[in-house]
């Protein structure tokens, strides 16, 4: 099969795409034909070996993909050969092939692409963020704030936080983001690149604030967010495209009760220090069932802005690190 290869840590435009030795697959994994696979600003971190998990050497990187199951093991009974699914993996996305645990791998609507299907874990990780009682627990007629509301993580949380009948500020840094939020359901749209949005988003909740506040950007936007949130508000970083890691003032927690709550959602795939994909299981496929059926029913529409073949990797990556995409970018791989 041909894979994008790391034979060592090196700068992502240094790979090349070699033919190598498909993954055997363990009884409890499938084997997945891959079509698509998400480009992420991580990924590229990780060739370099600068990313906080480091793969065995030689590798192939990408953690989403989407494709058909080919071949299960003898333990996996959740799919058979021919289905269409997603897939969260370790590492392996870019390559024609890949070897996924069953718990990791989720069933995808038919009217979903294969480069759509790649947004999966921006959808789970903005689901789990707005819904899940200890987080955001976003509920009809609050007003939510997303910030980097033009990512594919933002777009997630703009369609989502409409489903649950919020009212929806998003956050971005050009025309062109904030036409995109709009275009996906945003009520109000700010300009968040340098500029004090603090009092537009009080003048328009009436002085109250934002009641839930999504950010992956941090530091001052976060620092402002603060400053822009209600009385006994929610703040849930996911996120530091900013390159700044903002330090909470506790004070202002205490004045406006507020909740400051992270989410990694990475790890209930096993992607963190201790591996609890199995027993998280439950909790994410609920999640997943969720984005099948808004999928499905026409309620979310995944966005890509480009797509581009595994040979055209560094065109790829370079449009996600330039800042300039609107969702996701996807390597695509030939079905022949």
């Amino acid at each position: 099969m041909r894979a994008l290869w790391v034979p060592e840590y090196t700068a992502f435009d240094r790979l090349t795409v070699e033919d190598v030795t498909p993954p055997e697959i363990k009884p409890r994994q499938v084997r997945i034909a891959i079509r698509a696979a998400g480009v992420s600003f991580a990924a590229n971190l990780v060739v370099q070996g600068k990313y906080q998990r480091k793969p065995p050497l030689p590798f192939a990187p990408g953690t989403e993909a989407a494709g058909i199951v080919t071949e299960c093991g003898a333990e996996v009974t959740r799919f058979k050969a021919g289905d269409r699914v997603c897939a969260a993996l370790d590492w392996g996305a870019y390559a024609e092939e890949a070897a996924a645990w069953e718990c990791n791998v989720f069933a995808i609507p038919d009217n979903v692409t294969f480069a759509q299907a790649v947004n999966f874990n921006s959808y789970a990780t903005a689901c789990a963020a707005l819904t899940w009682p200890h987080l955001l627990n976003v509920v009809e007629g609050e007003t939510l704030l997303v910030h980097g509301a033009a990512g594919a993580l933002g777009l997630a949380a703009v369609e989502i936080g409409k489903i649950l009948g919020a009212t929806v500020i998003a956050g971005a840094s050009t025309d062109e983001k904030r036409s995109a939020a709009r275009a996906h359901g945003a009520d109000h749209v700010l300009d968040t690149a340098g500029a004090d949005f603090r009092d537009a988003v009080n003048d328009l909740t009436a002085g109250r604030g934002a009641d839930a506040i999504l950010d992956p950007v941090g530091g001052a936007v976060f620092d402002q967010s603060l400053r822009c949130i209600a009385f006994e508000g929610r703040i849930c970083p996911v996120g530091f495209t900013s390159g700044t890691v903002p330090q909470i003032p506790a004070n202002i927690l205490l004045v406006k009760n507020v909740t400051a709550c992270g989410l990694n959602f990475g790890a209930y795939y096993g992607w963190s220090p201790r591996d609890i994909r199995w027993e998280m299981e439950p909790r994410v496929r609920a999640i997943m069932d969720r984005f099948h059926d808004w999928a499905a029913a026409g309620k979310i529409r995944p966005h890509v802005c480009a797509e581009f073949p595994l040979e055209d990797f560094r065109e790829a990556m370079a449009l996600v690190t330039s800042r300039r995409s609107i969702g996701r970018v996807a390597l695509t791989m030939d079905a022949g």
